[in-house]
């Protein structure tokens, strides 16, 4: 089976399905990848090519009775409280230097479990916890290119002795 677009979403519709829901899981950071072959939960293989992120819920493929719906799993995700906005502010610096994909609410900031940086937010003075959940509706940090304008010249003299060797200045 070929998914080519989004049919539609099972959590933003009012309706109840009027046919079996079969889950097509996915890992949270497989939902941006426009083309993949996943296997849905009745062991139906179904090839993936949507340009664009997919949601939890997302219709990919509807058959006489069954409707195959993408379900991202439960992942181990660390959830750090903020209490005002000058802790979401430096908190938020501090991920973004990290390039990390992040949810945002009005009271935390969710991110993947690692335990490099789940050590280094208990060292900034923050208190992350560990929760399971799904990661959805994140935003994605992505890393800034390595090019960049300079406003200086850079020297690079060169001169050779008596006897023909470089020397670097």
């Amino acid at each position: 089976m070929i998914a080519e677009k989004i049919l539609g979403n099972l959590h933003k519709s009012s309706e109840t399905p009027s046919k079996v829901v079969v889950d097509i899981p996915f890992e949270w950071f497989e939902t941006d990848r426009h083309r993949i072959l996943k296997m849905a939960d009745d062991g139906t293989e179904i090839g993936i090519q949507i340009d664009e992120n997919l949601s939890d819920g997302d219709v990919l493929a509807v058959t006489t009775d069954k409707i195959y719906a993408v379900k991202i799993k439960k992942s181990k995700l660390v959830r750090i409280s903020v209490k005002t906005m000058e802790e979401m502010g430096r908190l938020g610096f501090e991920l973004g230097n990290r390039h990390l994909s992040l949810q945002i609410a009005n009271d935390s900031i969710t991110i993947p479990f690692d335990p490099p940086t789940f050590e280094y937010l208990i060292r900034l003075g923050f208190y992350p916890r560990i929760v399971e959940d799904v990661f959805a509706d994140y935003i994605v940090c992505k890393a800034h290119g390595a090019t960049h304008s300079h406003s200086h010249e850079h020297s690079h003299e060169h001169h050779h002795d008596s006897e023909g060797h470089h020397h670097e200045h």
